[in-house]
């Protein structure tokens, strides 16, 4: 199988996330400040992010079945034109004051993230189990260059101007042709990683004859665990991230511009060292890798309860992306071991759903928090998120090794 244009689907893969990264940058900066200069009301902080968040997740359910039937491609490329189009109504809404206009382009946003984000599956296609990790690394690593955007693309158009709704309306309009972007690499994939795992696994046990039901896939040995720490490193990272600007901007008094470096930091932290962490992930197991990981995020939270400098929260930030890496990466590696190729979407879009769900939730009891509380309340109730779920996963007796009736093992989890 050498012939496959494995390494080149990769980069694209890889390049069309830098620009799904770019987009998510400004909707964790501005999508809460957006909807407050629309309608007014401070309440509504975390309204904004929640309905991103919400949208994402019931977005990758269905949109991991798509992936099933049609291939990863086409659905992938719907997601891009999806999230360019919401960017636009995110873009008139901001400049002409109508929130009708502003919340359907944030749920259009979201759901193109949340689509964005099953690239993981398309990588998880093109590499054996063995490797797994690191071929999902490889194409997450291309979300590195989408942190470059934010300072060098959206923090430029913001300089020096007040965060009003014009203001913001370039920043979704620039979003916008990023995301066109992002659709023209997708297209140019061949051939759909779908079949490049068919053809890898040709020689192997054959896919069912009909579909296996999801609650019977859950049950497989791992893929609680796996989900558990999905959903709780996803959620607490983005509910976070979301509401960054709001603690930056607002409550810390810094300057708006700000933001962006902060939040770059944050990619940075989430995809710079994805590669030697994908390596390590095949090395250590999955066990280590998920319950680590969260507790990198709890210490991340935890330190919000006393830091305020521009450059300490952007550590934080970082380190808090970094645990999520080790987690959401080992996560992902497991779901898809443990998956058939005509399973994997949909497992992975059920992952998604869940964390999304819980990160919606978050950001929209964190941003009342925020507002009533301040970030101690936030910074108390993520940590427990993540630290939670790491103690039970510490707490648990080794999983079976990573054995399946239709995947090949890699090596004890």
């Amino acid at each position: 199988m050498s012939d496959l244009p494995i390494r080149r689907n990769t980069i694209l893969l890889a390049a069309s996330l830098a620009a799904n990264s770019g987009m998510l940058q400004l909707s964790a900066a501005v999508a809460s400040l957006t909807l407050v200069a629309v309608v007014g009301i401070e309440g509504l902080l975390g309204l904004g992010p929640a309905i991103v968040l919400a949208s994402g997740a019931l977005a990758a359910l269905p949109a991991g079945r798509a992936m099933d039937r049609l291939g990863r491609v086409p659905v992938l490329a719907a997601g891009y034109a999806i999230g360019a189009a919401g960017c636009g109504l995110a873009a008139a809404g901001s400049a002409l004051d109508a929130a009708p206009l502003v919340l359907p382009g944030f749920a259009m946003v979201g759901a193109a993230s949340g689509i964005a984000l099953l690239a993981r599956t398309a990588a998880g296609d093109m590499y054996p189990p063995e490797r797994r990790a690191r071929g999902i690394a490889l194409v997450l690593f291309g979300a590195v260059f989408g942190a470059i955007l934010g300072p060098t693309v959206f923090a430029p158009l913001l300089s020096g101007r007040e965060l009003t709704g014009e203001s913001l309306a370039v920043l979704w309009a620039a979003a916008a042709g990023i995301e066109l972007v992002g659709m023209a690499l997708v297209l140019a994939i061949r051939p759909d990683p779908r079949r490049i795992a068919e053809l890898i696994h040709a020689g192997g046990e054959p896919a069912p004859a009909s579909p296996v039901p999801l609650l019977e896939i859950v049950r497989r040995p791992g893929v609680i665990t796996a989900l558990v720490a999905a959903q709780a490193s996803f959620a607490v990272m983005v509910g976070v991230m979301m509401l960054t600007g709001s603690v930056v901007v607002d409550h810390h008094r810094h300057a708006g511009h700000h933001v962006f470096p902060i939040i770059a930091a944050h990619v940075v932290g989430m995809y710079a060292l994805v590669i030697v962490v994908g390596d390590l992930i095949d090395r250590i197991g999955r066990r280590p890798a998920l319950a680590g990981g969260l507790v990198l995020m709890a210490a991340a939270c935890a330190s919000l309860l006393w830091i305020e400098s521009v450059a300490a929260v952007a550590a934080a930030l970082f380190a808090l992306g970094l645990g999520w890496n080790f987690s959401f990466v080992a996560a992902t590696a497991e779901l898809a071991d443990r998956s058939h190729v005509s399973e994997r979407g949909r497992l992975l879009g059920f992952n998604d759903l869940l964390a999304g769900m819980t990160g919606a939730g978050l950001v929209l009891l964190g941003g009342v928090a925020l507002d009533v509380l301040g970030v101690t309340a936030l910074a108390i109730g993520a940590t427990a998120l993540v630290g939670g779920p790491a103690a039970w996963i510490l707490a648990r007796r080794p999983g079976l090794p990573a054995n399946t009736p239709r995947v090949q093992p890699a090596a004890e989890r």
